[in-house]
């Protein structure tokens, strides 16, 4: 984990806003700007990256040492995922703390190798999880994801709230399924609500780092495990995958400079 410069959190207060979804174009847009990037998917009861990634349901990542883990390559990332470590319908009947033990074994026993990124796919919620990676990793920053809708933006408050107890800084704010655009006649209509992740962004001082469409061509690349930035570098949707990607390397850059500003000026004379 020495080797890794950078480790980027997406993470969402609630399940089925599209924070994996984000995190694989996150990713693979990091790496379409020429970085080196790692993928973990740290969802360790329902883990997704496998299928979107288009790994095969038996792939197994090799050892080394019989105590180290290979990632598994996909697409040009370094990945990791529960997924690869059990079959499709082994249920991970676990209380938290052999979760969070999971989660610090795929972290600190993957061998990475030098990484400029490791985007960590989160579990939705504030619990073990969260806590875990907190105290086992030097995370650089948080990505949130969210939809316009009421209930989401609530959950998004505490995941923002959660982070900033631990001091880990909040990057900005993905807003998915922000509008529905019909494929037929091409009208837009704001299904989950409107400037929901601009309203949630302003309110805690954050970046509103992109807001995609409620697109189908979306699920559908995922579920083929050939995702957005990949499968259709040059469509809208990639184009603001690639913006998350350049404000987080942006951010991490100025995050950077700052820390190096904080020394004190030291002068040595001969007095």
């Amino acid at each position: 984990m020495n080797e890794i410069k950078h480790i980027i959190a997406v993470a969402s207060g609630k399940g089925g806003v599209g924070k994996s979804t984000t995190a694989v174009n996150l990713a693979l847009a990091l790496k379409a700007r020429g970085a080196a990037v790692g993928l973990l998917d740290a969802d360790v009861y329902g883990p997704s990256q496998q299928i979107m990634l288009g790994v095969p349901a038996a792939t197994r990542p090799e050892q080394q040492g019989g105590q180290y883990l290979i990632p598994v390559k996909a697409h040009g990332l370094k990945t990791m995922s529960m997924a690869y470590l059990v079959t499709d319908r082994t249920p991970m009947v676990w209380r938290g703390p052999m979760a969070g033990g999971a989660l610090a074994q795929m972290l600190e026993q993957t061998l990475w190798g030098e990484l400029d990124y490791l985007v960590i796919d989160m579990p939705p919620g504030t619990g073990d999880i969260q806590l875990t990676l907190s105290q086992k990793a030097r995370v650089a920053g948080a990505v949130i994801v969210t939809t316009p809708q009421d209930i989401a933006l609530q959950d998004a408050q505490k995941g923002i709230e959660m982070f900033r107890k631990v001091d880990i800084p909040i990057l900005g704010v993905v807003e998915n399924m922000a509008v529905h655009i019909c494929s037929q006649c091409g009208h837009q209509e704001h299904i989950f609500g409107e400037h929901g992740g601009e309203r949630i962004a302003r309110d805690y001082g954050v970046p509103l780092l992109a807001s995609l469409p409620l697109a189908l061509s979306i699920r559908e690349q995922t579920d083929s495990g050939s995702p957005t930035v990949v499968s259709a570098p040059d469509s809208p949707e990639a184009g603001l995958y690639l913006q998350v990607a350049d404000a987080v390397q942006a951010a991490l850059t100025e995050q950077a400079g700052n820390a190096v500003q904080q020394f004190p000026n030291i002068q040595i004379s001969d007095d």
